[in-house]
């Protein structure tokens, strides 16, 4: 993708649903140069984002502080209910129909969402931009070089259900769309490895650099703070074997704060914290921010997740060191998919500049 994601006159319109999805669009904007619309800009320039609220409280308070970020940086966001009741879906579409139709570029952060693959099918941009949205970035880059149909990394093998076949022929065309061709292009904009990458797609490095020059540098700790993980609630790994692991993990590593992923249940946080006695943090920003504000500590612990990546570079020119420690095969459920550890294993052997610990004994 060209740099002419700055010039004027080009329409942008960005959809997130998550607040590590907005923190990457305003990443992207600010590696293009894409700012917010100056008064005397041409009409219909600069960057709108649309925010599809998820019904989650926790992921909506994120998204709230996300947005007030992206507004100080001059860009227009516009929140949508999208999932406010049966007739949201409807109502949301056909308020964004024109502007989807009038925009040159469309970036989106879920190309594994029914939401965005419906949108995907209204649009008639001539550049698409799939910016990070963690580590299924990985798994869509895979299956768009396979020509594969867009499925989650952690569902579970086997036949489609009945919703998955209703939907087929909109998740078909949402492939479609983001396959280069007749001048169409597609950019994917990541800070994760790519092992194959699909012809015609250009890859650009997310390195944070927006965010680097946004916060920080951190005030360092001594302690070692641990990032919690929502595999769990995504009925990859046991319950019981997770707080085991977590409980030799922070005795090991004189670990004091557990920062949550913002999908953790109550109940399995208010477990953790009697039974292990870490203090658990629930953070109002995605934690590459988190991090780069400080307080941090100085060694962040980590399951397999998407911050194994993103935490060495929003942290980069510091002392923090980040450590992964790896996923026992023996604490899946299961109802794990079968390419789960294979999955988990490539998230961890692909880190750059971590710490691979070996796996807990925790059963």
């Amino acid at each position: 993708m060209s740099r002419r994601a700055g010039s004027a006159g080009t329409s942008t319109l960005a959809f997130v649903e998550s607040p590590v999805q907005l923190l990457n669009v305003l990443e992207w904007a600010h590696t293009q140069g894409v700012s917010g619309t100056a008064p005397g800009a041409a009409s219909g320039a600069g960057l709108t984002l649309v925010v599809l609220s998820p019904t989650d409280p926790m992921t909506r308070g994120q998204l709230r502080r996300m947005a007030e970020l992206a507004r100080e940086e001059g860009h227009e966001v516009r929140w949508e209910e999208a999932r406010g009741g049966p007739a949201a879906p409807f109502q949301t579409i056909g308020g964004l129909a024109g502007m989807l139709r009038r925009a040159g570029r469309v970036v989106l952060g879920d190309p594994f969402s029914r939401y965005v693959q419906l949108l995907l099918t209204i649009t008639r941009a001539d550049e698409l931009v799939v910016v990070d949205d963690g580590t299924a970035t990985m798994e869509f880059v895979a299956q768009l070089a396979r020509g594969e149909r867009l499925v989650r990394w952690h569902r579970k093998g086997g036949r489609p259900g009945p919703r998955d076949l209703v939907f087929a022929p909109v998740s078909s065309a949402a492939r479609k769309r983001l396959t280069p061709k007749d001048g169409r292009g597609v950019e994917i904009f990541s800070s994760m490895p790519m092992e194959e990458t699909p012809e015609g797609v250009t890859v650009v490095a997310n390195t944070f650099a927006w965010t680097r020059s946004r916060f920080g540098p951190p005030r360092i700790t001594k302690g070692a703070d641990m990032v919690g993980t929502s595999l769990v609630e995504t009925g990859v790994v046991d319950g019981d074997a997770y707080l085991e692991a977590v409980k030799l993990l922070s005795k090991t590593h004189g670990t004091t704060r557990y920062f949550a992923h913002r999908r953790e249940s109550a109940e399995k946080l208010h477990r953790l914290a009697v039974e292990t006695g870490l203090e658990v943090v629930r953070p109002d920003l995605p934690l590459e921010l988190i991090a780069r504000r400080g307080p941090i500590g100085r060694t962040i612990l980590s399951f397999p997740s998407t911050v194994v990546h993103t935490l060495p570079l929003a942290l980069a020119g510091t002392e923090v060191k980040v450590a992964v420690c790896d996923i026992d095969p023996a604490w899946l459920t299961e109802n794990a998919s079968p390419r789960a550890q294979g999955f988990l294993s490539g998230v961890t052997g692909t880190a750059r500049d971590v710490t691979r610990l070996s796996a807990v004994a925790a059963v």
